[in-house]
């Protein structure tokens, strides 16, 4: 932990993992590989799978077929203390009658290292999160930050070749979230090793994390990048799920190389790109996220997507105006920053919503399918 070459990660990887209660099929096959030093995290909504995928690569949860591959070799056997993997609990799970050292000491002591070797390697870990200062107190006598940083640094003492999270921030409130999402991404670029994370926090994974897998239903339904994520969802789920989406039901009416045109009801809309579009007459659900809405009280000169309609819903946030716009296709919400004012919203206020032919994607509707 102490070097300057940040230590190699692990390869992880899910071969048709899955795992069934009775009639119930808490992970479906799932299938996907991590590569070594990745912040990987499982992504979803509560009873979507992602923390019963977790407890299996842990160990303490037996998967019904399937397996779990570290570095190319089948750990399924491999109980979860010879793993080697560090896990931080979504409680912290400190012991109250241990200081902060003494809890951080613990696997250590389990592992029948030495005290010197011990004193050593807990001094390295709580440097490692900034606790040094506060070896000697008990947890209560501490914040719920500082706790979870403590679990941490007891996730990490034993030098695990992988970090498992699950999660990690839940009991925190709202900005001291932000200011461990800003460490923890931190502490593992130093590291270099493996982190796998579990979230129902869509901010805290697209923060965090170098990929995301959503899942739902105990299957993985999309897998990339955070900015691959958010701007091409490939399906109502994922798009619905991260962040505020309106959604338009169509069909095609022209096709060209840059994109095509749709329409919705008796209004006519261009969009850029026509993955998966085949031509005239398809029909075509379309994402198109509030934050790349504009309402406007003059008509737009340049070519551009726009449709009339009345505000009859406004809510000021702080850094954003979210707008709830009654137009002849239905209410469209609107999110755009209260800084420089676009407009002074009103009840009832006339207004031109705005949008780019490249703001919106065409995704599959999987609405049915849960």
């Amino acid at each position: 932990m102490t070097g300057a070459t940040p230590a190699r990660g692990h390869r992880l990887a899910f071969e048709r993992l899955t795992k069934v209660y009775g009639d119930t099929i808490a992970v479906d096959e799932v299938t996907l590989t991590i590569e070594p030093g990745t912040f990987f995290s499982l992504l979803g909504p509560s009873g979507s799978g992602k923390t019963t995928v977790l407890m299996i690569l842990a160990g303490f949860t037996k998967p019904t077929s399937g397996c779990v591959l570290l570095d190319g070799r089948s750990i399924n056997d491999v109980p979860p203390e010879k793993r080697n993997f560090g896990m931080v609990f979504q409680g912290y799970a400190l012991f109250p009658h241990q200081t902060v050292g003494e809890n951080v000491a613990f696997p250590l002591a389990v592992r029948g290292i030495n005290r010197a070797e011990r004193a050593r390697r807990v001094a390295a870990a709580l440097d490692l999160v900034q606790l040094s200062a506060l070896r000697d107190r008990y947890p209560k006598q501490i914040s719920g930050g500082q706790q979870q940083r403590v679990a941490l640094a007891r996730a990490l003492v034993f030098e695990p070749s992988v970090i498992l999270l699950d999660e990690p921030l839940s009991a925190l409130d709202r900005k001291l979230r932000m200011s461990l999402q800003w460490e923890l991404r931190d502490l593992h670029r130093r590291l270099g090793k493996t982190f796998i994370c579990v979230t129902h926090d869509q901010e805290e994974a697209l923060s965090m994390s170098d990929e995301i897998a959503i899942i739902k239903g105990g299957r993985i339904i999309q897998k990339g990048n955070p900015t691959e994520l958010y701007e091409r969802p490939v399906s109502h789920f994922v798009a619905d799920f991260l962040g505020e989406n309106n959604f338009f039901e169509g069909s095609v009416i022209a096709t060209d190389t840059t994109g095509f045109d749709y329409a919705v009801g008796s209004m006519r809309f261009r969009q850029h790109g026509a993955a998966g579009i085949s031509g005239h007459g398809d029909k075509v659900l379309i994402a198109l996220r509030s934050n790349k809405l504009t309402a406007q009280t003059t008509d737009p000169s340049k070519p551009c997507n726009r449709i009339e309609g009345r505000i009859r819903q406004w809510s000021y946030r702080g850094g954003e105006l979210s707008l709830k716009v009654e137009t002849a296709i239905g209410m469209i919400s609107v999110g755009q920053p209260t800084w420089p004012v676009p407009l002074a919203p009103e009840i009832g206020k006339h207004v031109w919503v705005v949008w780019s032919p490249a703001a919106t994607v065409a995704i599959s509707d999987d609405r049915k399918m849960f």
